[in-house]
């Protein structure tokens, strides 16, 4: 049994452990760096030995559905399993996001097939739709449909604001992957609104790649220099009391009594250790949270 702290997502009730595992850096070019099948079968089954139980990947994070079903389908009991739909099968990182009826039910079939599993336990879509967007050429119709089918057990949506506050008020996703961290907390606000309306919460850029080290600005939306310059000028550094920024950053999400879990990616036997160690610490302390956000809100970091 893992000693990982364990959360209800939302009213899904799944059982979800607040460490996640971000499979996108297991899909290789041109979504990541080189990575072998074997190599990404090794943490693939570290991440489950850990006893991480939630793993979030994508149609188009190059190979990663197919090498998650090359290396643990055999193990499909263990761990929840959540993929985005909208993307083109084949098109890779770079290729269109499509919401059709067509599409959404091409996406979910080929994660299906490459993932060598009967459902998806989480369905969401990969864009910050419009209702418009969901609606007109038919996405969330048949990601319903598909849901009625039993090939998708709960819906969500990859977004971020502005189109969240409509997405939260629609009252039709299940779940909603958000970006969240110590300096990135404009949606602070909108992440307590869905988990009081009984959403799942999965926070995405929690670590912001080693913050403020390294990240991308596609993923994380803010700038290198943005966030050094919400870093330092918070002085954050002072609060971290032995423990590195990677951990900081984790342990701080985790304070968040509406996050259900946090996707962290690696391809890296030792930073997954390293990641699995900080959450078994579990949340920072509650006055080293509070003087964190009373500093971070004098820069750019607080809620919308």
């Amino acid at each position: 049994m893992s000693d990982l702290e364990r959360r209800q997502l939302g009213r899904t009730g799944l059982s979800v452990t607040v460490l996640g595992f971000g499979a996108m850096d297991l899909g290789g070019p041109p979504a990541a760096n080189e990575i072998t099948d074997d190599e990404a079968g090794a943490v693939l089954n570290a991440v489950l030995d850990a006893g991480i139980n939630f793993i979030d990947t994508a149609v188009c994070y190059g190979v990663s559905e197919e090498r998650i079903g090359k290396a643990i389908s055999g193990r499909r009991d263990e761990f929840v399993l959540a993929t985005k739909c909208g993307c083109t099968p084949g098109a890779g990182m770079g290729g269109p996001h499509v919401h059709t009826q067509e599409n959404i039910r091409a996406g979910v079939e080929h994660s299906l097939r490459t993932m060598k599993t009967d459902h998806l336990d989480v369905a969401q879509f990969h864009r910050s739709l419009t209702r418009k967007g969901w609606e007109e050429d038919g996405a969330l119709e048949e990601l319903l449909k598909l849901k009625q089918e039993g090939k998708v057990r709960y819906i969500g949506v990859s977004g971020t604001l502005p189109e969240l506050a409509e997405q939260v008020d629609a009252g039709v996703f299940d779940v909603f992957q958000i970006p969240y961290s110590a300096l990135q907390r404009e949606h602070e606000a909108i992440i307590a609104k869905a988990s009081a309306a009984g959403a799942g919460i999965i926070i995405r850029g929690a670590v912001a790649r080693g913050a403020p080290d390294n990240w991308d600005k596609r993923y994380y939306m803010l700038s290198r220099d943005e966030m050094t310059g919400r870093w330092e000028q918070a002085k954050l550094d002072d609060l971290m009391d032995g423990m590195g920024r990677i951990e900081f950053m984790t342990r701080f999400a985790l304070a968040s009594p509406d996050l259900d879990t946090t996707i962290i990616g690696t391809k890296s036997l030792e930073h997954l250790r390293s990641n699995v160690e900080a959450a078994r610490k579990g949340p920072l302390p509650a006055d080293v949270v509070a003087e964190a956000k009373r500093r971070l809100d004098a820069t750019a970091s607080r809620p919308s």
